[in-house]
């Protein structure tokens, strides 16, 4: 999944209002933050394999480190620690932003079990494996994703107000350069390497996570 995760990020903000959204984004993108830089480690393999899945050329063979239901809950542990320690406007702030940013890490394992055919680990050295494979199905993928991200991206707008025009824009243009994204990822050839889906995905991540920051500071809480 990849909007999907995004649709969480935006609609996170109604209950997190103090939290950057570029801290949420990185939230429900955690596996994914970690999973190329375990790639170019050695740690975790990928293949790129055309019909693997109808939705990606990518079969996941090895990522139990990134991307396994215990270790995901390890990092949305480590997440809500980092959360917790960081500044707020008082404990109950602090609190609320700990437990919506362990939530947003505890979602991409959710939502990759229903797109990702069964190759999710549950645990490190582990056979047991889940996925629900909506990959199979282009247009049900396409759909499904969609409408999270509508809704999503209409939580996010209704939650909060512009400061300033960066405010009325940056987020839109930010909601459209994903989407334009997801269609270029969905028509696009298969990666040319495992190290160019590596470095593609670490610079994409952190673009992401400086522009829903930038974007999220022209913008307050509604009243």
């Amino acid at each position: 999944m990849f909007i999907g995760h995004f649709a969480v990020g935006f609609a996170s903000k109604r209950w997190a209002p103090d939290t950057s959204l570029g801290i949420l984004f990185a939230a429900v993108q955690g596996p994914d933050l970690l999973w190329p830089v375990f790639l170019l480690l050695g740690i975790e393999q990928v293949r790129i394999a055309p019909g693997d899945t109808a939705m990606t050329p990518l079969e996941f063979v090895h990522y139990p480190w990134s991307h396994s239901l215990v270790m995901v809950c390890v990092w949305a542990v480590v997440a809500a620690l980092l959360a917790r320690s960081a500044p707020a406007r008082d404990a109950r702030a602090a609190t609320r932003r700990a437990l919506v940013v362990a939530a947003g890490v505890l979602s991409h394992w959710c939502l990759d079990a229903a797109t990702h055919r069964p190759d999710l680990p549950l645990l490190p050295g582990g056979t047991a494996r889940a996925g629900l494979d909506l990959w199979r199905s282009v247009p049900a993928t396409v759909v499904v994703e969609s409408l999270m991200y509508a809704v999503g991206v209409a939580i996010y707008l209704k939650s909060t107000r512009p400061l300033d025009g960066r405010g009325r824009w940056l987020p839109a243009a930010l909601a459209v350069l994903l989407a334009a994204l997801y269609a270029a990822a969905i028509l696009g050839p298969p990666p040319p390497s495992v190290a160019a889906i590596a470095w593609t995905s670490i610079a994409g991540g952190l673009l992401f996570l400086a522009l829903a920051a930038w974007a999220d500071r022209h913008r307050v809480a509604a009243l």
